[in-house]
């Protein structure tokens, strides 16, 4: 039989505003928390992966920014297209407390509080995509139109390609 999943803050308030969903389970590794072992584990494109980042902008505060696996964050494009001078990661040991989230199980849905979201624009390439569903070992299934449009979010060019595929 089957092991049942528990439902997580962010399934429950994604089933509120009515935002289908798929919970899909995954084995994880503590020590490897990566969003390529995510997507080696759930069988899917690296780019289909979402990873969730927090970080602190000089003068809007908080910003979440949902970026590609294999991608990192452009600090300054995120930084303009958010209002700010400067953005930079918020150190790991605030995570917890900004968000409730762990890392490794940071979801763009469910945060203590809703922060500006800006998803990279290549989000909306896929049909569906990936992302944290708050816990580790979880990831959400789900439309990236009805996520974005259920946190409020922006899309934006946010991140830039790793090396490997530009061609360095």
């Amino acid at each position: 039989m089957a092991k049942k999943i528990e439902k997580t803050n962010a399934a429950r308030l994604l089933d509120k505003a009515g935002v289908a969903y798929r919970l899909i389970p995954y084995e994880f590794d503590e020590n490897d928390l990566a969003a390529q072992h995510v997507a080696d584990s759930l069988g899917q494109d690296i780019a289909q992966v979402f990873k969730t980042l927090v970080l602190h902008g000089d003068r809007t505060g908080y910003i979440v920014c949902v970026v590609p696996g294999n991608a990192e964050v452009d600090l300054k494009a995120l930084a303009k297209v958010s209002g700010n001078k400067k953005v930079e990661m918020i150190p790991m040991k605030d995570l917890l407390g900004v968000t409730g989230y762990i890392r490794g199980g940071c979801s763009p849905v469910g945060m203590k509080k809703r922060f500006p979201t800006y998803f990279h624009s290549t989000a909306t390439d896929f049909e569906l995509i990936y992302v944290s569903a708050g816990v580790r070992g979880l990831q959400l299934e789900i439309s990236p139109v009805d996520l974005i449009a259920a946190v409020s979010g922006t899309l934006a060019e946010v991140a830039s390609q790793p090396d490997s595929q530009r061609g360095i």
